[in-house]
């Protein structure tokens, strides 16, 4: 049976209502809301219908039990969330530009995520592991990252598969530890996701379609570029397949490439054929948009259905 699991970050977001620049003064906001791309990304998988899991940790504060509740009552395994005593559960506070660019204060590399490492229910998740995913943003840390290269390790070691959603800055692959531990990862990858131009931090081409071909040639089996509001395309030997997205009025864009990766992934482990993959990833991701809170537009596959036949796409991928 397909078991996915994840590791790494569970925090909550609070949001700024008025858009404006940082956090210098009083004003109102909303949340807490369940966060963390790796936590946004299983919810999806587990609203979906399939069996799946996550390694953190939290604090055993309210914002820690906030996450644990919403996972496990959209069909996560948390078993392997560890609640630590002292420890505060990681947070974020965002505020969106009238440009839409946002700010953030970030509590997480001191929060209890910053302890997370593979204990004993981990090791019982990821022995019933088929399938791992990553979220390069939450191994930014040394021990994280560790967490991560023993979890894709166990998987690997019995036969299981790999999808890596790069979620990258630059210039953290400008130091020589992270880049080599991340081409590491790429090089057990077997369903690659960058979003747009993130294509180009792991290939020397400069055009999608030629860098995700060099990808493959590396030994990559499938490259799923995301592109946002312009669709998403999949390239694999032999050849390749590409969706528009769903015409939308975006109201909140965090967690939309997680909950994309989500569907994607399970439809295509579920056997759906690439085009069918796609359609579900580009309305998970377009669904989500239309929501306030990082997970609270994770859909189940009956609401995609509803949602896909009463909204249109755009002209082109």
């Amino acid at each position: 049976m397909t078991f996915v699991a994840t590791v790494g970050e569970i925090l909550v977001e609070i949001l700024a209502d008025t858009p404006g620049t940082g956090f210098r003064h009083a004003q109102p906001l909303s949340g807490p809301y369940p966060s963390g791309a790796p936590a946004i990304f299983i919810d999806q998988v587990g609203k979906l219908g399939v069996p799946c899991g996550i390694v953190g940790a939290v604090g055993n504060d309210d914002f820690g039990w906030l996450n644990i509740d919403r996972l496990r009552s959209d069909g996560v395994d948390v078993s392997a969330i560890t609640v630590i005593d002292g420890a505060t559960t990681g947070s974020a506070f965002v505020r969106y530009r009238r440009s839409g660019e946002r700010d953030f204060v970030y509590n997480i590399k001191d929060s209890a995520s910053g302890q997370l490492m593979i204990d004993m229910a981990g090791a019982t998740l990821l022995d019933k592991t088929t399938h791992f995913h990553l979220t390069g943003s939450s191994a930014t840390s040394e021990s994280i990252r560790e967490a991560v290269r023993v979890a894709i390790e166990t998987v690997k070691a019995h036969g299981g598969t790999l999808s890596f959603d790069p979620n990258l800055r630059k210039e953290l692959l400008d130091d020589s530890e992270p880049r080599a531990f991340f081409d590491w990862v790429l090089e057990r990858t077997d369903i690659f996701l960058p979003s747009g131009e993130e294509v180009f931090l792991f290939a020397s081409a400069r055009k999608p379609e030629t860098a995700a071909n060099e990808l493959i040639a590396r030994g990559i089996p499938l490259v799923v570029i995301k592109n946002g509001d312009r669709g998403a395309a999949a390239y694999q030997e032999k050849g390749t397949v590409a969706m528009p997205a769903y015409q939308v009025e975006e109201i909140d864009p965090t967690g939309a490439g997680d909950c994309f990766c989500a569907a994607f992934v399970a439809c295509h482990l579920n056997g759906k054929d690439l085009e069918t993959s796609l359609r579900y990833a580009n309305a998970a991701g377009g669904r989500q948009v239309t929501a306030r809170g990082p997970m609270e537009g994770t859909s189940s596959l009956a609401e995609l259905d509803e949602w896909i036949s009463a909204t249109a796409t755009t002209t082109s991928a």
